[in-house]
C-alpha cells in the first residue's frame, strides 16, 4: 500500500485543523469527541490522516464522516481508504458520486495552456489513483443547500465549475468556509484567486461570486494558505475583477 505523507499539520483554532499534503491540504474539524474531514486527500493518505486525529487527541473511529468538496484524485482518493478505517460515511455531490464509488469515468480535465504545467507537476507529486473506491453503500449524496449534522448544521453550497458538482461547506455558527478548489492561494503571488483547471470558466466565476458573498471570517481552500480573518472582504476583493457572464 502506498502511503502519502503529511507535509505539515497546522491547528488554525481549537475546533479546526489544516492537513497539509505534498498536493492539496484537507481539514478536520472537531465537535467535541466527533470529528468531521473535509477532503480526504490521494490514494494512500489514509494512515497519516489517522496519525493526525491522534495526535489531535482521538482515535480514527472519531471521524464520522468525510466530505467531498469534489472527486479529484488529490481530494477524494484516500476517501475509501479511511473510510474501512474509520468507518466514516464520505458524503460528496450526487453528480460527483459515481465517480467516488468508481461506477464512471471521470471527465477529461479541460487546461488552458498555461494550466498544462501545474497539472503536470502536481500529477508528478501524487501517487497513483486507488484500485478499491469507496463502497457505494458508504457514499451518500448531497445537493444545494442540504444541512449536515456538524458544526451546529454545516450548510451544502454548490459551486459548480471546476467540476459539474464542485460543493463548498459552509459553518455559519462559526464563520468558517470551505471552498474547496472553486478559490484558490496563488503559489506565485500568494494572492486569493479563482481556482485553476476548470471544466465550465463562466461557471467557476460565478460560484466564486456566490462564495465570496458569504459571511464568511475564516476561509479554507483546497489549495493555499487559509485566510483566518475578515475573509469575506478578501473573498470579495478577489472575485471582483472576474466578470460574470
Amino acid at each position: 500500500m502506498t502511503t502519502y505523507k503529511l507535509t505539515d499539520t497546522i491547528d488554525l483554532t481549537p475546533r479546526l485543523r489544516l492537513l497539509r499534503f505534498p498536493v492539496g491540504q484537507a481539514y478536520l474539524w472537531r465537535d467535541g469527541t466527533e470529528l468531521t474531514l473535509i477532503d480526504a486527500g490521494a490514494a494512500g493518505a489514509a494512515q497519516a490522516i489517522a496519525e493526525a486525529v491522534r495526535d489531535w487527541g482521538h482515535a480514527p473511529g472519531d471521524v464520522r464522516r468525510i466530505v467531498l468538496t469534489h472527486h479529484h484524485e488529490d481530494h477524494a482518493d484516500g476517501a475509501g481508504e479511511l473510510a474501512r478505517l474509520s468507518g466514516a460515511e464520505v458524503y460528496a455531490h450526487r453528480l460527483e458520486a459515481p465517480y467516488v464509488r468508481g461506477e464512471a469515468p471521470e471527465p477529461e480535465l479541460v487546461m488552458e495552456e498555461w494550466e498544462r504545467p501545474i497539472h503536470a507537476a502536481a500529477l508528478a507529486r501524487l501517487p497513483p489513483r486507488p484500485t478499491h473506491p469507496v463502497r457505494p453503500d458508504r457514499v451518500r449524496e448531497l445537493a444545494d443547500g442540504d444541512v449536515l449534522d456538524f458544526a451546529g448544521g454545516a450548510r451544502v453550497v454548490g459551486a459548480p465549475g471546476h467540476t459539474d458538482g464542485s460543493i463548498a461547506i459552509e459553518l455559519p455558527q462559526h464563520g468558517v468556509l470551505f471552498t474547496g478548489d472553486a478559490v484558490a492561494v496563488s503559489p506565485v503571488t500568494g494572492e486569493v484567486v479563482l481556482g485553476v483547471i476548470n471544466l465550465h470558466h463562466e461557471q467557476a466565476v460565478a460560484s466564486f461570486h456566490r462564495l465570496a458573498a458569504l459571511d464568511s471570517d475564516v476561509a479554507c481552500f483546497g489549495h493555499g494558505d487559509p485566510v483566518l480573518g475578515g475573509s469575506a472582504a478578501v473573498l470579495r476583493a478577489a472575485a471582483a475583477p472576474y466578470e460574470l457572464a
